[in-house]
């Protein structure tokens, strides 16, 4: 007997992606996902191109599932921000989310809820700003990029569903996303602050990242932005924490001058830019985070 999906996921292939999938499945939770590759007979996956959207008739046993989780991306830290990788990273993020869209209002009976990936990014270079869901965004790239994202997300509200934009802080996790990169550095003693340091950082565990998935697709009362951040940290602070954690120095910084030489524009609003996000939503709607300070969440991702 065939299993028809509660969850479909685009996007799946990252760290969050196959994290989420692998929570679903314990759970018992049909989940299935949009792949760019040909899928295989009887798989959960179905085969979409988001750049040439066409509507495919076996889609439409995705009637009738419950939600919608969007998380494509191309990655932002990947290299230099040429013309054609701001492209990228704009297109891989707007226009799938378009096609997701369009594909959703084909279905005769639409998701309940539709979470969309969007990133921090939103509010831009703020210094020490406590930013909230309803602070303004920033200026530059990544806000104009995130606006975009989430307007395109938001156009699902006129098809009656719930829409949710999932302002993602840097996601921690042991073996992948940017912890992993930094572990190297650090248990070599060579891990140091980006700069002065002082530059605020917006990070979540990726365990409490799946229970926040949980708990927007449960509370109806929750739409509109949702800042996915935990407490923030200075970078020296992180800095400290995770060299101290790993019982090793922290005596190599990385100049502002030597990231901007090395990563472009790339540094100044990804490496260098303070956004000091809280999750004034989350709380006020009660959720409680398994890993509420930076310590919380390094002794459970990198146990001793």
């Amino acid at each position: 007997m065939e299993i028809f999906p509660q969850i479909i996921i685009s996007g799946a292939s990252g760290m969050v992606g196959q994290a989420l999938q692998s929570h679903f499945v314990a759970q018992g939770i049909p989940c299935s996902t949009l792949v760019r590759h040909t899928a295989q007979p009887g798989s959960s996956a179905y085969f979409w191109d988001p750049y040439h959207f066409e509507f495919r008739e076996g889609m439409r046993r995705l009637s009738g599932i419950r939600a919608a989780i969007h998380l494509s991306g191309d990655n932002l830290t990947a290299g230099r921000w040429t013309v054609a990788k701001k492209q990228r990273i704009r297109q891989s993020r707007v226009q799938t989310t378009r096609s997701l869209v369009e594909l959703l209002s084909h279905l005769e009976h639409r998701p309940e809820v539709l979470l969309c990936a969007s990133a921090v990014g939103f509010y831009g270079n703020r210094r020490d700003e406590v930013l909230t869901e309803d602070s303004s965004s920033g200026d530059g790239f990544l806000p104009e990029v995130c606006r975009e994202w989430e307007a395109a997300a938001h156009s699902a509200a006129d098809l009656g569903i719930r829409v949710v934009h999932l302002r993602f802080g840097v996601v921690l996790a042991r073996d992948g996303g940017a912890l992993a990169k930094m572990l190297p550095v650090f248990r070599m003693g060579l891990g140091g602050n980006l700069g002065s340091g002082h530059q605020w950082m917006s990070w979540i565990s990726l365990p409490d990242v799946m229970q926040i998935f949980e708990f927007c697709m449960n509370r109806q009362d929750l739409r509109g932005p949702v800042n996915v951040v935990a407490n923030p940290v200075t970078n020296a602070e992180f800095t400290l924490t995770l060299a101290h954690h790993l019982h090793r120095l922290a005596i190599a910084p990385a100049p502002a001058f030597a990231l901007r030489l090395a990563f472009g524009e790339m540094a100044d609003a990804a490496l260098l830019s303070s956004t000091r996000a809280i999750p004034a939503r989350l709380l006020q709607a009660g959720f409680v985070f398994q890993h509420p300070t930076l310590l919380d969440a390094l002794q459970q991702i990198l146990p001793a």
